[in-house]
């Protein structure tokens, strides 16, 4: 009987040494003779048994033993019916096929792309199969126009149980799900608000029907967010609608630029008017002020006239004069008796010279 090393250089007892391209029989022929090598001699049906049965130990201690990541958890099933959820960790289960394990990863944040594909996926249900890719962009807005939307879905799986059990594919029930609500979203608005101002406004109504629906059809998926990816007409059109989006930044931008100069030039021309409106009211309040004291004034001479009209009269008089002559450079003396103007003296000249 060959030794253990032969055998290994050969590649093992299981016939790993046959050469490439040898056939399937020819493989299970060679084995069983060297199995009956390996066999002590005048071995028989218990020593096969034997064999047998710690092939049998051995896998059974091999498959009773399973680890968990750390972002996931195993649901367990017993003859395939629901045990438990099982944390992260090392765990041990019933062998032989009795009891069996799903991983499902509840912490990861995963994602589904529609009209877009990134290289590398491991999900098959993560993007857009080539048929489907662009028919899901493919979308008529409220007023009858076409936009080619592009989105992300990101997600969780909430509950393990109703992920595997209660929905058959969630996965892929999830993309019929955010397809159906995003075109009902996108349906209900214009196609400049799908494109410009109205993109949080979908993405928040988005989120709250897709969550919605996968609570009702209890998918165990718990929606993060949606996120509105590339907006674009359609290639025929594309030009002339940049060209409308080109005019309508324009708009906004002279829009502001006019905002701009009214908020600088409207509350200086407010200051004046108010500075003007002030002035005002305080000339008016001197002017009334001033004819109230020149009335009560006149009003104090006239009852001290009535009392001594002649007094008076001359009073007021010799005060006129007071306030008259000192403004005067040439001044004029006047005789009542003579009742005749004497010459003109200039007064203001030092020699006193006649003018």
């Amino acid at each position: 009987m060959p030794s253990q090393n032969d055998e290994g250089s050969r590649g093992g007892p299981w016939g790993g040494g046959v050469r490439q391209g040898a056939d399937f029989e020819d493989m299970v022929r060679q084995g069983q003779d060297r199995l009956k090598r390996m066999m002590p001699s005048g071995g028989g049906p218990r020593t096969i048994a034997t064999i047998a049965l710690l092939a049998l130990v051995a896998w059974g201690a091999w498959s009773a033993y399973y680890t968990v990541p750390s972002d996931s958890v195993a649901v367990v099933q017993r003859f395939g019916k629901y045990l438990k959820d099982v944390p992260p960790g090392l765990h041990f289960k019933l062998p032989l096929g009795i009891d069996a394990t799903t991983i499902v990863p509840v912490k990861r944040q995963l994602k589904q792309e529609f009209g877009f594909t990134t290289p590398g996926a491991n999900d098959p249900y993560q993007s857009p199969s080539p048929r489907d890719a662009t028919r899901e962009t493919q979308m008529v807005t409220g007023d009858l126009n076409a936009a080619l939307v592009e989105w992300v879905v990101q997600y969780r799986i909430s509950n393990p149980r109703n992920f595997l059990f209660e929905v058959r594919e969630p996965s892929e029930t999830l993309r019929y799900v955010s397809e159906s609500v995003m075109r009902e979203v996108v349906g209900d608005r214009t196609v400049d608000e799908v494109i410009t101002i109205g993109r949080q406004e979908i993405e928040v109504e988005a989120l709250t029907k897709m969550q919605a629906l996968a609570t009702k059809y209890a998918m165990g998926i718990s929606i993060d967010q949606v996120q509105l990816k590339n907006i674009n007409p359609p290639q025929p059109v594309q030009e002339s609608f940049n060209e409308v989006n080109q005019a309508q930044q324009e708009k906004e931008k002279l829009i502001n630029e006019a905002r701009r100069d009214y908020n600088k030039v409207i509350p200086l021309a407010e200051g004046e008017k108010d500075q003007r409106i002030r002035e005002a009211d305080g000339y008016r309040l001197k002017r009334i002020n001033e004819a109230e004291g020149d009335a009560a004034r006149f009003s104090a001479l006239l009852t001290e006239y009535n009392k001594a009209p002649e007094v008076t009269r001359r009073r007021i008089y010799v005060e006129t004069l007071q306030d008259v002559m000192p403004g005067l450079r040439s001044k004029i003396i006047v005789d009542d008796q003579a009742r005749s103007i004497l010459p003109l003296l200039n007064l203001d000249s030092p020699q006193g010279e006649k003018p």
